[in-house]
């Protein structure tokens, strides 16, 4: 007998679902609406509002709530059994918030089935727009933050990550400071998760431990709010935020008006919503120390579980909570594909003949070496744009297209280890984990295999719906996952043993260059 679990995932772009079969291991039904491209009437682009302030990224929070309504109407319309699903959990971008008035609670228990969400809900917030995590106008914030917390070091050690823009505890205090009446009449503030996870459960949730430790606001050894912090970015705000809540945690029944309005069954259970990057952990079997992914995207990420926080921890990476209640670490570089493209335009190359210039260059690349900051970077903090090229001419073409990648594999495992990372098996996702030449100097840089799965490319939403059966079913965390995170079989790509000491010997030198361009 079938027993389907819902996973969502209400990402920048798009809101995305998935509903698996925990008998049969498989994924059943998948589906994902872009808002800019399905709701026209917000006026986005790639997920977010235009704006002439500098730094300021906003999307509207109401824009959420009708994909949603959309999203579960067009599985009814597919003839999913939607009575069938047992538990529903979520995902939704990290660091969002949203700010709602005292009528919100009131509002999702009187909900009319008959009604769109979205038009019910329309005088419950108390901003219109939510700060997102592309939003960077908060440096003022950031600087007060550090201070009250006794410096960045202390910040880190705090709540696992030195004062960010885009995280939400310098959001609220921007809000508190500068809009001071609103930020008064506000008697909620969530996040996206916990927003969305409130709609279903009917009523006003708490933020899961997972995103929450996304806030510079979270004590991060303590699993609980810091004092310190809420004091310094507004005025009650644990009031506002309400405690922390367990993402293992079963909220209760879905609400009524999901059962009257999409065909849900009373009995289907709800549990909380966690920032993405920690879904998309258990979405690709990272459930043990040691392993470790890398997404080439956009930008390019490298996350990973470990047990326990180390004594020192890096100034770079982000240390969260995981869903299994360990912590992973986040690295994002933010030279990640812009890097490869530009190389790759600059030589006119298609992405077949860059490959076939990796294949003409030998590993360490005969001492030739980049640092490939095309844009600012992240990881390490680079303000402007500054690529350094060693013993590389700009003629060389094979030599800058294996320069460009090196540069990124080498930076990616010395960071990692900073982090507390070790990896000892690599999940590739991503556009270029597509590239086995890209992925064979991933392998001879980290000295592991790496692998690519074989389920779907949405992580973050195949990790909820996994997490709604850890929670129901009382699995171990290997069992859950097991069917749902194979590798392919005929993917996998092992270190080259010979080419293993060449990089060991390049990531010292390049660490050593790293620190002599930041001085």
């Amino acid at each position: 007998m079938s027993r389907y679990y819902l996973g969502l995932d209400s990402s920048t772009q798009s809101l995305s679902t998935i509903l698996i079969d925990a008998e049969s291991g498989h994924l059943v039904y998948e589906h994902s609406l872009n808002y800019a491209l399905e709701l026209p009437a917000y006026a986005v682009t790639d997920g977010f509002l235009p704006s002439t302030k500098p730094g300021v990224m906003h999307a509207p929070p109401l824009m959420w709530v009708e994909a949603l309504d959309r999203l579960l109407l067009k599985m009814q319309s597919d003839k999913l059994p939607m009575n069938e699903i047992i538990a529903v959990a979520g995902a939704a971008q990290q660091h969002g918030s949203v700010y709602l008035g005292a009528s919100f609670d009131a509002c999702l228990k009187s909900c009319n089935p008959k009604m769109p969400l979205h038009e019910q809900l329309q005088d419950s917030f108390t901003r219109n727009t939510s700060p997102i995590w592309m939003d960077s106008s908060t440096t003022e914030q950031c600087t007060a933050i550090t201070a009250a917390l006794g410096g960045a070091t202390n910040t880190i050690l705090a709540t696992g990550s030195i004062a960010v823009e885009r995280f939400t505890g310098a959001q609220i205090k921007k809000f508190a400071d500068k809009q001071p009446d609103a930020y008064a009449n506000t008697a909620a503030i969530l996040l996206v998760s916990s927003f969305m996870a409130s709609l279903f459960a009917g009523r006003h949730i708490g933020i899961d431990l997972t995103d929450a430790s996304g806030m510079n606001l979270l004590d991060i050894r303590n699993k609980q709010w810091n004092p310190t912090a809420l004091s310094c970015c507004g005025e009650q705000l644990q009031d506002k935020l309400k405690p922390v809540v367990n993402p293992q945690l079963i909220l209760g029944n879905i609400a009524p008006y999901f059962t009257q309005r999409y065909g849900f069954n009373s009995a289907c259970k709800v549990l909380p919503w966690c920032g993405d990057n920690p879904s998309s952990l258990v979405g690709l079997g990272l459930i043990e120390p040691g392993m470790t992914a890398i997404s080439l995207g956009t930008s390019d990420t490298c996350f990973g579980l470990f047990q326990g926080l180390p004594e020192t921890m890096s100034p770079w990476a982000h240390t969260f909570i995981a869903p299994t209640l360990d912590y992973m670490s986040l690295l994002c570089f933010k030279n990640g594909a812009l890097a490869r493209e530009a190389i790759r335009q600059q030589y006119q190359l298609t992405w077949e003949q860059f490959s076939d210039c990796l294949n003409a260059t030998p590993p360490g690349n005969q001492g030739a070496m980049m640092l490939p900051w095309f844009e600012s970077e992240i990881v390490p903090k680079v303000e402007h744009a500054a690529v350094q090229r060693f013993s590389l001419g700009l003629t060389d073409m094979n030599a800058n297209c294996r320069a460009v990648i090196e540069a990124q594999m080498i930076a990616m495992s010395n960071h990692a280890t900073a982090a507390g990372l070790q990896p000892t098996s690599i999940r590739a996702t991503g556009g270029a984990s597509q590239n086995v030449t890209i992925l064979q100097i991933m392998a001879n840089v980290f000295g592991c295999p790496v692998d690519v799965l074989q389920t779907t490319s949405n992580s973050a939403a195949l990790g909820a719906a996994l997490r709604a059966v850890f929670a129901i079913e009382s699995k171990s965390w290997s069992e859950t996952v097991q069917a749902f995170t194979q590798p392919q079989q005929t993917a996998r790509v092992l270190a080259d043993t010979s080419a293993v000491p060449i990089y060991q010997a390049m990531k010292k030198v390049y660490a050593e260059r790293e620190r002599s361009c930041l001085m």
